[in-house]
Order: C-alpha cells, then sequence, then structure tokens
C-alpha cells in the first residue's frame, strides 16, 4: 500500500452525489472563471459536503473520495440538505440505501447496542415505526444472542418488516430536518 492510498484510506470518505462540471448554473461568471463542483455524503456522520475540484479531478457520481488529504480537492465546505441541488437531492436516498447495504453490521451493531436516550425514551424508538412493543420484543431477542443480519432481525423480530429500511428512513429524516431533538446516526456539531 503506497502512502497515499494509506493517507486515503485513513481520511473521511464520501460519496459524491452530483458532479457539476462547469460549477454553479446561478454563477455569472465566465466558464473559464468558474471551477468544477461535487456534493458528497460523508460516510462516518452522514454530512453534506460542498467540494470545489482541481482540474485534475477524475470525479463521477456514486464515486467514493477522501475529503482530507485529496489532491483533487481544493476547498470543502459542510452545507445543510436545502443547500444541495436537485440532482444530488435525488440521489441522496440511493447513496444512503448503498452505504447501510456496504455496511450492514454497522447497523445490525445498532439494534444490538441501541441504549435508552432518556427514562421514557430508548434509541430504538427513535425508529420510525417502533413503539413500545416491537422495542421490547428487540431487547428480549437480543438478550438471547446478538443479531447477525437484517435477516436475522427480520426472522427473530415478530412485527419489525424491513430493518434496513427502517435504519434508511431514520438517516435521511436526520439529514434532512434540522430540528430534531435527538440524532444517532447524522450528528450535527454541538456550535451550530
Amino acid at each position: 500500500m503506497s502512502d497515499t492510498e494509506r493517507d486515503e484510506s485513513s481520511a473521511s470518505r464520501a460519496v459524491v452525489l452530483d458532479y457539476l462540471a462547469h460549477g454553479r448554473t446561478e454563477d455569472d461568471r465566465p466558464q473559464y472563471q468558474k471551477q468544477p463542483l461535487a456534493y458528497a455524503l460523508d460516510r462516518e456522520e452522514f454530512h453534506l459536503y460542498e467540494t470545489i475540484l482541481g482540474d485534475e479531478a477524475d470525479i463521477s457520481i456514486g464515486n467514493d473520495i477522501a475529503l482530507d488529504g485529496n489532491d483533487a480537492i481544493e476547498f470543502v465546505d459542510e452545507i445543510e440538505y436545502d443547500d444541495l441541488p436537485g440532482g444530488a437531492q435525488s440521489e441522496l436516498e440511493y447513496v444512503v440505501e448503498d452505504v447501510v447495504d456496504e455496511e450492514e453490521g454497522r447497523f445490525v451493531d445498532f439494534y444490538n447496542e441501541a441504549q435508552p436516550v432518556t427514562l421514557r425514551l430508548h434509541q430504538l424508538n427513535l425508529l420510525p415505526g417502533i413503539g413500545k412493543k416491537l422495542r421490547n420484543t428487540i431487547l428480549d431477542e437480543r438478550k438471547r444472542r446478538p443479531f447477525e443480519s437484517f435477516q436475522d432481525l427480520e426472522d427473530r423480530v415478530s412485527g419489525l418488516h424491513n430493518p434496513r429500511d427502517v435504519i434508511v428512513e431514520r438517516i435521511l429524516e436526520e439529514i434532512r430536518e434540522d430540528d430534531l431533538k435527538y440524532r444517532t446516526f447524522a450528528r450535527r456539531d454541538e456550535n451550530e
């Protein structure tokens, strides 16, 4: 593994949602002054980024890129969901689904390790469609043995249909909504 490969593997990874080779359409500057842009979703914290790319950048939608230490990226700025162009917004759900599929173990572990948020609220209750009864069934089943996959979850927890889709829906809600009180997957900086 070369130093560059090692640097990129330890850097923050993101998936390209949209690539604008000629910059923003609302930018009135002449074409030669515009820089290419890419919009990306961080794989770990699900933050959204706008990146200004150098001329040598070879990026397309769906590519996995390093946000740090990447010579092709000249500037990275964290943005809100409403700042994404329409193309990036339409790709977001597909990219989140792909990340959840590729990192299934991480999200199955959420079901295995979720804890109470308050005396009356559990992290599992933050997931769409999971009420008290379903939460208690999940907690009882994970005491017997940890869940191994989404299929294992679905087989062992009666009433929990498509546990993968439940996670995807919650992640999208956390990305899109600014005023959620509790966040599990798409965390915000404390100073925001």
